[in-house]
């Protein structure tokens, strides 16, 4: 039986508050920028792009109120790596561009393998993690390579 086509592919956009700093944190992180506007910017992850927007044009466009932020964590974007040693490279790049390690990496303590977690400069978190290879987000991923 083959695996199913994934839904869609996916764009995870932040609303920013000071959206020049922000884009020139992900641009000092090297990762491959797409779309370079006065009011968008665009970064390609791995079969996911994320984009920076102002939080106000962000709000207009979904018909809601910006979010002034608590300062807590809501939710994160994950990225996935290959291999622990990534987890702890990637965790030191992000630190020199910017970011705030709020977990340092360890062993995961939810599933068998490596996370930390971060925020960039506006307190969007990121958890890096690297899974072993029996774990069911890892093999979905080896099925759609």
């Amino acid at each position: 039986m083959s695996a199913p086509t994934p839904l869609a592919d996916v764009m995870i956009t932040l609303g920013a508050r000071d959206l020049p700093r922000l884009r020139n944190f992900y641009r000092r992180l090297g990762w491959p920028q797409i779309i370079d506007e006065d009011d968008f910017a665009a970064f390609e992850l791995r079969g996911v792009v994320l984009a920076v927007f102002p939080i106000a044009q962000l709000a207009r466009d979904g018909n809601a109120e910006p979010d002034p932020g608590g300062g807590g964590i809501r939710c994160t974007v994950g990225i996935m790596v290959d291999t622990a040693e990534e987890v702890d490279q990637l965790t030191e790049q992000m630190r020199k561009a910017g970011a705030r390690v709020t977990k340092e990496p360890v062993d995961a303590e939810f599933f068998a393998g490596r996370s930390a977690y971060l925020c960039d400069p506006e307190d969007n978190y990121f958890e890096i993690t690297w899974a072993e290879p029996n774990n069911p987000i890892t093999a979905r991923r080896a099925v759609r390579a």
